[in-house]
C-alpha cells in the first residue's frame, strides 16, 4: 500500500541534531505547547490559527527535556537540563515557581488526576512526588537503576507506574510509597544521547498499563496483579519510542524508531491507519474533543493529522469521560469522576470534517489487516476475557476492599465541585522553599533570618541591617524544619507545620538578651499546627490551625488561649498591637477574597480596631503588617498599598500602586514602610521574590495614591496635601489617646503636628498658584479655607494680588477678616464665661466648651500661633511679607469646669490672643487696619 508523507512545521530549531520534543495539547484544543531539549524556550502556538506567531516562555537556563499539563489546563509544568522543575499559569504562560530541583536533568513529569501532586523523575536516583499546592516534596520513590524515562499516574489515583533507560518497569502503590511490582528488562533500552525514551501510559479506565516491548510491539499487563494480557504487534520494524490512549480508551497511538505512526484498535488488536514522517516521531497527543493527532519529531517539527480514526469507525472521544451537561447542580457523580478527567470537556466530535491547518496531504486509507501475534506470547487468542471492557469484571482493588470494610465506600456517592479557593496562611516576609538554595524565613525593617538544608538539618542565621540596633546572634543548627520565622530588638520567634503523624508542630522563642542562661522556650502543639506567629514588646503570639490565637509572654507562660472566627491568613506585631487577618466567610464567585481583621492590645487585653479587610478584586494578601510610624498596612497581588486610618469611621486609603508606574516586567516584594517611603525589592519577572544569596538590595519608592488625571496638572502636590492630611490626623489621634489615658506630655507630638501644619500650608499655597494659572478660583478659595497659619493667609492674598486677581484677593481678605472676627469673639465668650458678647451669630457661641464649639473650615487652624503672629504687620500695606510660620508658645484658656471651678487650659488656637488688656488692644488695632484697608481697597 502507499503511503504519502505528511507537512510539519518548525516549532524549534535543531541545527540538523536530533534532540527529544515533547508537544502537549490543552483541555479547550485551543493552544499546542511545543519544546525541545535542544532549545531552553518553550512554545504556547495557537491551535486555531497556526500562523500567528507563537508566545515563549524562556525561563530555563538549558534544554527542555519534559512537559505536563495540569488536568484543568491551568498549570503548566516543565523540566529542563538545567535541573529544575518550573511551574507556569496556563495559558497566560506567567511563571509561577521553581517547584523542585534536581542534581541531574529531568525527563519525566507527569499531573494526577486532581492536578495537586507533580510527580518529576530523571537521571537522578529517585521520583519525586511534589505537592503543587505548597511545592513540598511528599514523598521519594526510589528503586530504579536508570534514568527514569516516562512517569504515568493511575487514573484511580492509586498507582503510580516509571520506566527506566534499561526498560524496568516499576507500579508503585501511592498511599504507603512501596513498590507493589518490579518488571525487569522488558522494555528496550534507552539511546545514550535521550533522543528518544521508553514509553508507557495507563489506559484511560486504569485497568492496563501499556509498555513499549522489546520485539518492536506495544505490551498491555493487568493493573493489579501486573500479569502481561496481550500485545500490539504490526509494522513497526524497530522499537517503539512513544504511545498514548485515546481519551475513550478505544485506540492508541505508537511511533517507532522506524519513523512510523500507527494507530490501534485495542479491543480488535489492529492497527487501523498508518503515516509515515522523515523524522522519527517523539512525541504525540489526542485532540481533546475532535479526531485528530498532534505530533512532533526529533528535529522540532510539529503538525496536526486529522481524521486519524477512519469515518468508518467510533470518534476517539466517544464514551470517553465528560462532565453531564444536562446536570446544572454543580455536583459531579462518582462514576465519571473515577475517570481520567485530564481529558475531559467538551466530547462532541468536531474533527471529523476539519481541515488540517499544516497544508498537508490527507493520510493514505489502509485496509483493515488481521492480527499478527507474537510468537512467543502464550496468550490464547480466543480468550476474551482478557479483552479490556467498559465495566471491569475485576476484583476490587486492596485500597477499595478496605474502604468498604471501614464504610468508606463511595459507590452511591456523589462529590460536591469546590468554588473559588480560598488564600491559604502565610508569614510576612518569607520566601518560598528552593533545593539547595538559602531562604528567608523573615525579612523586615530590622533585619533578616536564613536557613538552608544540609544533610537532613538546617542552618539558622540571624543577621541585622543596621547592627547598632541590635545584638550579634550567633547562628543555631534547625532540628525542627522550621518554615516561618518572626524577628524584633528583643527576640525571634520559629514555628514549623506538622510533618506526618510523629512530627509535631513546634513554636520555639529565642530571646536576645537575658540574665538567665536558660531563657529559650519552646511549645509542642498536637493535633493542630502553628500557621504564623508574631511578636511584640512583651509577648509572643502563634495562630494554629484550630483558629486559636495563643499569647504567651517572653518567658513562655501561656497567658490567653482565644479562638478566632475564622481561618487564619496572617498576623504581625507592634509594640503592645497585634494584628491578625481572618476569613470571615468563603470567596465570592467572582474570586474576591473575604477578609477580616483585628488589632488587639496585648497588654490590656482589649480589642481596639475591627473591620473588613480591603483587596483589589481577584487579588489576595501578599504583606501584611504596621509602619514604622504604626500604622496598619496591607499589600495585595495587585500591587496595591493601602493603610488603615481613623478617617470616615475608619477605613483603608491605597497609598501606591504598582499599576501607575506601568513596568509590567518588575514585581515588588515588600518588607515595609515609613510615612513617606516604601522599601521593597524589585523582582524581574518571572521571579515573585528575592534570592537570599547574595543578600538582596532594598529599593525605596514613594508613596503616590493612584490619584485620577487632574485637569490641574499638579497630582504631586495633590498627593502630597492628601498625605499629610492622613498624617496629621494620625498624630492627632495619639494626642487624643494620650490625653484620655491622663497622659499631658503630648509636647513632641504638638511640635510635630505643628511642624506638619506648616509644610502643608507651604503645599496649599503652591496648589493655590496653580489653580490661579489655571483658571481655578474656585478651587483656589476652597484651599485658603483650609490654610492653618494666618501668616499663610496673608501669603495667599499677596500671591493672588502679584498675579492680578483683584477679586480673589478681595475674597481672601474677606476670609481672613470673618476668621479673626470669629476668634475674637471666641476668646471673648471663653474669658467671661457668662456673657453672649460675639461679633458673629448666636449659632456660633453654644456653650461652655467654646474651642470645641468653634468649626473653622480648617480642622487645623486653632491650633499653634507663631510668635510672629503675635505683633502682626498693618494689613494697610499691600504687601505683606511671607516667612516660614515658626513655633509659638502655648496659650491658655479660662475653661470653666463642670463643678464651677475655673481651670486653666492649654489652647491649640495659633491666634488665641492673652486676655491682658494689652493683648486686646493690639488686636483692635488689627480690626481698624483691616476696615481702613477695605475702605481704601473700595
Amino acid at each position: 500500500m502507499k503511503i504519502r508523507s505528511m507537512k510539519l512545521r518548525e516549532a524549534h530549531k535543531s541545527n540538523g541534531v536530533s534532540s527529544y520534543c515533547t508537544i502537549l495539547w490543552d483541555l479547550t484544543a485551543e493552544h499546542i505547547v511545543t519544546a525541545s531539549s535542544s532549545d531552553a524556550s518553550i512554545s504556547i502556538h495557537d491551535a486555531l490559527l497556526p500562523s500567528n506567531t507563537p508566545r515563549f516562555l524562556r525561563n530555563h537556563r538549558d534544554g527542555v527535556t519534559t512537559l505536563a499539563l495540569s488536568p484543568n489546563s491551568s498549570c503548566l509544568a516543565s523540566g529542563s537540563s538545567d535541573r529544575s522543575v518550573k511551574l507556569y499559569k496556563f495559558p497566560g504562560g506567567e511563571f509561577e515557581s521553581n517547584i523542585t530541583r534536581f542534581t541531574l536533568p529531568i525527563r519525566a513529569l507527569s499531573f494526577n488526576r486532581s492536578g495537586t501532586m507533580l510527580a518529576a523523575g530523571g537521571d537522578d536516583d529517585g521520583i519525586k512526588l511534589i505537592n503543587t499546592i505548597d511545592g513540598s516534596v511528599a514523598r521519594v520513590l526510589k528503586g530504579h537503576r536508570g534514568s527514569i524515562t516516562s512517569i504515568s499516574f493511575d487514573p484511580k489515583s492509586e498507582y503510580l507506574a516509571s520506566v527506566d533507560s534499561f526498560g524496568t518497569v516499576i507500579i508503585w502503590e501511592l498511599q504507603s510509597g512501596t513498590t507493589l511490582h518490579t518488571l525487569k528488562n522488558i522494555s528496550h533500552n534507552t539511546p545514550p544521547d535521550f533522543t528518544t525514551l521508553s514509553a508507557l501510559s495507563w489506559s484511560p479506565d486504569g485497568e492496563m498499563l501499556a509498555v513499549s516491548g522489546l520485539k518492536n510491539d506495544v505490551v498491555m499487563y493487568d493493573r493489579d496483579t501486573a500479569e502481561k494480557l496481550f500485545t500490539l504487534k504490526g509494522e513497526h520494524t524497530q522499537p517503539v519510542c512513544f504511545l498514548a490512549f485515546s481519551l475513550n480508551g478505544k485506540y492508541i497511538s505508537t511511533s517507532g524508531l522506524d519513523k512510523q505512526v500507527l494507530i490501534w484498535d485495542v479491543a480488535k488488536k489492529q492497527d487501523i491507519e498508518r503515516q509515515k514522517f522523515e523524522e522519527v516521531i517523539s512525541c504525540m497527543t489526542w485532540k481533546p474533543h475532535g479526531n485528530a493527532l498532534a505530533v512532533i519529531d526529533v528535529m522540532g517539527k510539529y503538525g496536526v493529522w486529522d481524521s486519524v480514526v477512519p469515518s468508518s469507525m467510533s470518534s476517539p472521544t466517544e464514551g470517553g469521560p465528560t462532565l453531564d451537561s444536562k446536570k446544572s447542580d454543580g455536583l459531579l457523580f462518582f462514576d465519571e469522576e473515577e475517570k481520567e478527567i485530564s481529558t475531559s470537556g467538551s466530547m462532541s466530535d468536531h474533527g471529523e470534517e476539519e481541515d488540517s491547518f499544516m497544508n498537508s496531504e490527507q493520510p493514505t486509507r489502509k485496509r483493515l489487516r488481521s492480527f499478527k501475534y507474537d510468537e512467543d506470547s502464550d496468550d490464547d487468542v480466543n480468550d476474551m476475557s482478557l479483552l479490556p471492557k467498559v465495566e471491569s469484571n475485576k476484583k476490587r482493588s486492596t485500597a477499595d476492599v478496605a474502604n468498604m470494610k471501614n464504610g468508606k465506600g463511595t459507590q452511591t456517592g456523589v462529590v460536591a465541585v469546590t468554588g473559588p479557593k480560598m488564600q491559604e496562611a502565610f508569614q510576612p516576609g518569607v520566601t518560598p522553599v528552593q533545593s539547595g538554595k538559602r531562604r528567608f524565613l523573615c525579612y523586615n525593617m530590622l533585619g533578616s533570618i536564613t536557613t538552608m538544608e544540609h544533610d537532613g538539618y538546617s542552618h539558622i542565621e540571624i543577621d541585622f541591617h543596621d547592627t547598632g540596633r541590635g545584638p550579634r546572634v550567633p547562628a543555631m543548627t534547625d532540628y525542627f524544619g522550621f518554615t516561618m520565622a518572626s524577628l524584633n530588638e528583643n527576640g525571634s520567634v520559629f514555628a514549623n507545620p506538622c510533618k506526618g503523624d510523629k512530627n509535631m508542630s513546634t513554636l520555639m522563642y529565642r530571646p536576645f538578651r537575658s540574665w538567665a542562661n536558660n531563657s529559650e522556650w519552646s511549645m509542642r502543639f498536637e493535633e493542630e499546627e502553628v500557621k504564623a506567629v508574631a511578636l511584640g514588646t512583651s509577648w509572643v503570639a502563634a495562630v494554629t490551625s484550630l483558629n486559636f490565637l495563643r499569647i504567651y509572654t517572653d518567658g513562655g507562660l501561656q497567658r490567653h488561649v482565644v479562638s478566632l472566627d475564622g481561618p487564619v491568613v496572617t498576623a504581625s506585631g507592634f509594640g503592645d498591637e497585634l494584628a491578625v487577618v481572618t476569613h470571615s466567610s468563603p470567596s465570592l464567585p467572582s474570586n474576591e477574597q473575604m477578609l477580616e481583621f483585628r488589632v488587639l492590645n496585648v497588654p490590656n487585653g482589649t480589642q481596639s480596631i475591627r473591620g473588613k479587610l480591603a483587596l483589589t478584586p481577584g487579588s489576595v494578601l501578599t504583606w501584611f503588617g504596621f509602619s514604622e510610624e504604626g500604622q496598619l498596612t496591607s499589600f495585595d497581588s495587585m500591587g496595591v498599598l493601602r493603610v488603615f486610618s481613623n478617617q470616615y469611621g475608619g477605613s483603608w486609603f491605597p497609598l501606591f500602586s504598582a499599576s501607575k508606574l506601568k513596568k509590567k516586567d518588575e514585581s515588588y516584594w515588600v518588607v515595609g514602610l515609613n510615612k513617606t517611603n516604601l522599601f521593597c525589592v524589585l523582582c524581574k519577572s518571572p521571579d515573585k521574590f528575592p534570592q537570599a544569596a547574595p543578600k538582596p538590595v532594598l529599593t525605596l519608592l514613594d508613596l503616590s495614591i493612584p490619584l485620577a488625571s487632574s485637569d490641574l496638572g499638579a497630582e504631586a502636590l495633590e498627593n502630597e496635601f492628601i498625605l499629610s492630611n492622613m498624617h496629621l490626623s494620625q498624630i492627632q489621634r495619639k494626642i487624643e489617646e494620650k490625653e484620655a489615658t491622663g497622659d499631658d506630655d503630648t509636647t513632641s507630638l504638638e511640635d510635630e503636628a505643628f511642624n506638619i501644619e506648616t509644610a502643608l500650608d507651604r503645599c496649599i499655597l503652591r496648589l493655590i498658584a496653580s489653580c490661579c494659572n489655571g483658571d481655578k478660583l474656585v478651587r483656589a478659595i476652597e484651599l485658603v479655607k483650609l490654610l492653618s497659619l494666618e501668616k499663610s493667609v496673608r501669603g495667599a492674598i499677596k500671591l493672588v494680588t502679584a498675579l492680578k486677581l483683584p477679586n480673589l484677593a478681595e475674597r481672601f481678605n474677606t476670609i481672613l477678616e470673618e476668621r479673626l472676627l470669629k476668634e475674637e469673639a471666641i476668646e471673648t465668650v471663653c474669658v467671661n464665661n457668662t456673657t453672649t458678647k460675639t461679633f458673629v451669630s448666636p449659632e456660633i457661641v453654644k456653650g461652655q466648651e467654646c474651642v470645641n464649639e468653634v468649626q473653622l473650615t480648617s480642622p487645623s487652624f486653632l491650633k499653634k500661633k507663631s510668635t510672629e503672629n503675635s505683633t502682626n504687620p498693618k494689613i494697610g500695606n499691600k504687601v505683606v511679607e511671607v516667612k516660614e510660620a515658626t513655633k509659638s508658645e502655648s496659650k491658655g484658656l479660662v475653661k470653666k469646669s463642670s463643678n464651677g471651678e475655673v481651670s486653666q487650659q492649654r489652647s491649640t488656637n495659633p491666634f488665641v490672643k492673652s486676655s491682658n488688656n494689652q493683648e486686646k488692644e493690639k488686636s483692635s488695632s488689627v480690626f481698624d487696619s483691616l476696615k481702613k484697608f477695605k475702605k481704601n481697597e473700595k
